[in-house]
């Protein structure tokens, strides 16, 4: 029982579980810090997430920028 209780749940903006492996789409314009001006428009589709410690943030690769840490708030799920 205690594991349930440490299981990390993570949401998307519409409030939609996701899970590692899962694919998400951007809902808004995002600048990427220290990328050199590189912009991910809204509607780009992120595959192959990774969760994190922190239930507010996942991992992924998109085209464009590899290693990038998104805000939850900011996905929703494909």
């Amino acid at each position: 029982m205690a594991d349930d209780e440490d299981e990390l749940i993570v949401k998307d903006a519409n409030g939609a579980k996701l899970s590692n492996g899962d694919s998400v789409t951007l809902i808004k314009d995002l600048k990427v810090k220290g990328s050199g001006g590189v912009t991910l428009k809204r509607g780009t589709l992120i595959k192959n997430i990774r969760l994190t410690y922190d239930a507010d943030e996942i991992e992924c690769n998109a085209d464009k920028v590899k290693g990038l840490v998104l805000r939850t708030e900011f996905v929703k799920k494909a």
